[in-house]
């Protein structure tokens, strides 16, 4: 959360009206340049990722991202009643 000590007086409401303003433009734009800002946050995103995340981070998301849901269920589906 916030801090109210280190904002200046009013910059609660200036931050909500920030956010009001952006949600407005972001409402009255097309689907593509949404699915662009989409596009470019994630382009973004991932060159940080790529950038500054630690080896064993990357290693610890690349091992739970080769597992399919058939792995996580597989034991269970076998019932005999």
């Amino acid at each position: 959360m916030l801090n109210n000590a280190k904002l200046p007086k009013g910059g609660g409401l200036l931050l909500a009206g920030l956010a009001a303003f952006a949600y407005y433009k972001y409402s009255k734009m097309s689907e593509e340049q949404k699915r662009n800002i989409v596009g470019d946050l994630k382009q973004k995103g991932q060159k940080l990722y790529d950038q500054y995340a630690p080896e064993e981070l990357k290693k610890m998301f690349a091992n739970k991202g080769n597992t399919t849901s058939a792995n996580h269920f597989d034991e269970g589906t076998h019932f005999s009643g």
